[in-house]
């Protein structure tokens, strides 16, 4: 559109005032949007912009790991081409050894010299999805090639913090504190940095993130929330600290179980008061995965397919995505009961969609899935979610980084693409490190027809922060059908000019394969400045970011 015929329907029919500011708007814009630079909400961590894997399917084998003696680009054996995109959204943290292998993960299988490390059954080789591997593989059977040396190499490359999970169902708390010591005691202190040391890595890695299990309600053990503070207190009650500032991380809840919180939280302060010193986070899970709209329940039977579906389930796959504000509030208002200072803050270290078998790129890669425009909205209305929850916010690892859930890459054997996803995080990568500041965002409401009745969805939601003389304004357009003319203010502030970028594709079921890897991509979006307003117009289901420069 020419800039004359974008001005003219934008003020065509004069101005207004809107969103209770005194902002001059154009009657003709479909959407306005305020950002309050005098209303700072939190620094915005550059942790809720991490990632997760796990030794699942092709996350580990066949993803990051492809061994020294492949082929396949790698440096040290891992692959090259993920090391360089994760360096290019500056990725800040990496979550692992899972999920629920982490509480069947033996650390000591995997630091000895590589033709001694034992072969042992994963975790998953029980789960469904894992029939069609015939027992047979890395994913059934681990070798531990990639263990903690080889993930340390993989974060450090990637430029990224290690976050590690702890194992407390089936290890005991003298293995945790080893396997702390092992991380992180000076060169040569002890025997384990000895043994560190005999392996390449003589400095001490300096792990300061640990979760303390994972899910420990389900596949971490199964307990209840009194017996896993129980455990919570004997796993952190000493842990070597080598000078530095420890961060652990409890198992929360399954989604907004307040129950679990408030239980788990009485327990620990009825045995210690005081809490523990390096108490830092409380791990947060919740999946989008549930389409059945009320008819099923099931676990299998509510989950949609990763490439078919209607605009129903596309509204449905959102509206599952942005319950993640609700829970961070519930959880937020049942932690100050105990903890009034909130130096407990909230890790939403597993999140985004999950569909049912299918769309795996290969058959070995259990959990794998296409990412469609779908997930990439799904997950810029999360991140979106954390920015406006800064103050809350201690980390967040979307699950997981490649061939599985939710991934950002695709990978098998030589072959290597970015999914949507991918670009979500390029967008909203000027976040990390700025300040939130409180951003009123109006729009009409988008209508759908759910069974028969009439649904809503907000017609548009997005985030915004500073740095410096920087502002940046990322946005979701959830209408399928509706491009959106987008009036940006910031009142008190002198315009003096922007740019903006936006993911979008000609079908919202457009994905990137080994065969077409740029059929969603990046592409410049334009903008109109003056010294008061920004005009943009985001295209039908979208994300849009848009860089004010301010004078």
């Amino acid at each position: 559109m020419q800039r004359r015929e974008f001005l003219k329907r934008s003020t065509a029919a004069g101005v207004v005032l809107g969103l209770g500011h005194r902002t001059s708007w154009a009657k003709s814009a479909d959407a306005r949007v305020e950002v309050l630079l005098d209303e700072p909400i939190g620094q915005i961590s550059p942790n809720v912009y991490g990632h997760f894997t796990e030794h699942i399917g092709g996350v580990i084998y066949d993803g990051v790991w492809v061994g020294k003696d492949s082929k396949i680009p790698n440096r040290d054996g891992i692959r090259l081409a993920l090391v360089e995109h994760l360096k290019e959204i500056k990725a800040p943290i990496i979550r692992w050894p899972g999920g629920c292998f982490a509480d069947s993960y033996d650390w000591r299988d995997g630091i000895g010299p590589a033709k001694d490390r034992p072969i042992r059954t994963n975790f998953w080789e029980t789960d469904p999805d894992a029939v069609r591997l015939h027992q047979k593989g890395p994913q059934i059977f681990e070798p531990n090639a990639f263990g903690t040396n080889e993930f340390i190499k993989f974060c450090g490359l990637s430029g990224a913090e290690p976050y590690i999970a702890a194992n407390v169902r089936s290890l005991t708390a003298l293995d945790f504190d080893r396997w702390v010591e092992y991380c992180n005691s000076p060169s040569g202190s002890t025997t384990l940095a000895q043994e560190r040391g005999a392996r390449g890595f003589a400095n001490p890695f300096n792990v300061r993130y640990w979760g303390i299990g994972n899910e420990s309600w389900g596949c971490g053990g199964s307990f209840t929330p009194e017996d896993y503070a129980t455990e919570f207190r004997r796993f952190t009650s000493w842990i070597p600290q080598y000078g530095l500032d420890l961060k652990l991380i409890g198992s929360g809840p399954s989604d907004d179980d307040i129950d679990w919180t408030h239980r788990f939280f009485e327990k620990l302060l009825s045995i210690r008061p005081d809490h523990v010193r390096e108490f830092a986070g409380w791990s947060v899970h919740h999946y989008s995965w549930n389409l059945g709209r009320g008819k099923t329940e099931d676990w299998i039977a509510a989950k949609g397919d990763a490439l078919r579906f209607e605009p129903v389930d596309w509204y449905e796959l959102l509206r599952q995505s942005i319950f993640i504000e609700e829970i961070l509030r519930d959880q937020w208002a049942a932690m100050e009961q105990y903890d009034p200072e909130h130096a407990v803050k909230l890790a939403v270290d597993e999140y985004g969609s999950w569909y049912r078998e299918g769309t795996e790129v290969d058959p070995t890669h259990i959990f794998g899935q296409q990412i469609t425009m779908r997930d990439a909205l799904g997950t810029a209305l999360t991140l979106d979610i954390f920015n406006r929850n800064a103050d809350k916010m201690l980390l967040a690892t979307c699950a997981q980084l490649v061939n599985n859930l939710n991934a950002l890459f695709l990978a098998h054997e030589d072959r290597f693409i970015v999914t949507p996803n991918y670009y979500v995080f390029a967008l909203y990568a000027a976040h990390q490190g700025a300040q939130a500041v409180r951003t009123e965002f109006a729009s009409p409401m988008v209508h759908y027809n759910r069974d028969g009745t009439t649904a809503s969805f907000p017609g548009l939601l997005g985030s915004a922060s500073r740095k410096q003389n920087a502002v940046t304004v990322t946005m979701v357009n959830p209408d399928l059908e509706n491009g959106k003319i987008a009036q940006i203010a910031v009142p008190g502030a002198q315009i003096g000019g922007a740019s903006a970028r936006v993911l979008a594709a000609r079908d919202v079921h457009d994905h990137n394969t080994f065969d077409q890897p740029d059929a969603v991509t990046l592409r410049t979006l334009e903008v109109f400045a003056s010294a008061d307003l920004i005009h943009v117009e985001i295209p039908a289901s979208s994300v849009a970011s848009v860089r004010i420069e301010l004078k």
